[in-house]
């Protein structure tokens, strides 16, 4: 058994490169091998969102407070409250962030295949992010 304390892994700034706005990382927990499972607490300020990004196994939000929105390619910007779980399968481009106007928090889970969870493209464009 472990316990991981609150607090004992440093909160991180989500990196530019594949965020947009102000965003807050916090490292839950990464599982040792031969376990691939990950998550994160994630906090979005007003207005800040992911890059359109796809993950090799899936992802799975869990909205903790907050207002945010989600959007998979091709489909309309969703509403997310706390208490929504949101998956996303194997390799479906998509992004999701905090609502122009109030932030949100959510924790993501996902898995790592040969080493990678995440494959990040291009920022979502604030006239993608209005619409």
């Amino acid at each position: 058994m472990e316990i991981r304390r609150t607090g004992s892994q440093p909160s991180g700034k989500g990196p530019q490169d594949y965020f947009t706005g102000t965003v807050r990382l916090d490292p839950l927990f990464t599982a040792p091998d031969p376990a691939r499972v990950g998550g994160a607490s994630v906090t979005f300020e007003p207005g800040a969102r992911t890059a359109w990004h796809t993950h090799p196994l899936g992802q799975t939000l869990i909205v903790t407070s907050g207002c945010g929105w989600v959007q998979r390619e091709g489909g309309p910007i969703e509403e997310i409250r706390p208490g929504d779980v949101v998956s996303f399968p194997p390799g479906e481009k998509h992004w999701h962030g905090a609502t122009p106007t109030t932030a949100m928090t959510h924790i993501a889970i996902q898995e790592r295949l040969n080493g990678k969870a995440v494959d990040w493209m291009e920022k979502v464009s604030d006239e993608e992010y209005r619409k």
